[in-house]
């Protein structure tokens, strides 16, 4: 790695860590407080909830990064981040089964229309290798969790191999945010700096994939597709 990007790298770990410290001096984390009353120490009933409610805010839009940082807050590192891939993955399979219940002759009819030199490309990569495709968008850096989920419905393609690939691209910032979360709940530093060495290697390893894959070259001319 380059010098200029190894600093800038590091800058970004050194502000996520940052960040977390004023959150939480600040007692400005945002969803905590909902978090605390209903979700902490409830035991099963209060890790059902988070699970439930927070597929059902991803399914409706909600950045996964929010689920993971709630997750590591409410439950710790190691059981925030399995409950918060559970949420993601339940999530992600309530909008994909919704969009090609619902969708896909609209998806068609945009694909023949205006919309087609924008969302083609990305459907026809995901219909010719859709664990693959769907593991290298989910691990860039940019990139609307909700927008690919309801594209990949409307696409028609095989739901375990969407799935089962979401899962694995999921897990790098999910633990991430997580540790994030953790961090800034018992004022944890050595939590807060991993989280941001870990973001700054997540995103090296999304910039990297997406200037040798197909499927990044792809998003990277759709700025439509872009996103949070």
């Amino acid at each position: 790695m380059r010098p200029a990007a190894l600093g800038r790298f590091l800058l970004m770990a050194g502000g996520l860590a940052l960040g977390g410290l004023l959150l939480r001096l600040l007692g400005a984390a945002p969803g905590t407080e909902w978090v605390d009353l209903y979700i902490r120490d409830q035991g099963a009933l209060g890790e059902s909830l988070f699970v439930l409610i927070g597929a059902a805010a991803l399914a409706a839009g909600l950045p996964r990064q929010a689920v993971a940082f709630l997750g590591g807050y409410a439950f710790g590192t190691v059981v925030g981040v399995g409950l918060a891939l559970a949420a993601q993955v339940l999530g992600c399979a309530i909008a994909f089964f919704w969009a090609g219940a619902v969708g896909r002759g609209w998806a068609e009819r945009r694909l023949d229309g205006r919309f087609g030199p924008q969302l083609r490309p990305i459907v026809a990569l995901l219909r010719e290798n859709p664990f693959g495709a769907t593991l290298a968008l989910r691990l860039f850096p940019v990139g609307n969790n909700l927008a690919l989920n309801l594209l990949a419905g409307m696409s028609g393609i095989p739901a375990g191999a969407f799935l089962a690939a979401s899962l694995l691209g999921y897990v790098p910032q999910t633990v991430v945010f997580a540790l994030l979360g953790k961090g800034v709940r018992v004022d944890g530093l050595w939590q807060l700096a991993m989280s941001g060495v870990l973001l700054a290697a997540s995103i090296g390893l999304g910039v990297w994939l997406m200037r040798r894959h197909r499927a990044g070259r792809a998003v990277g001319d759709q700025a439509s597709f872009k996103g949070p």
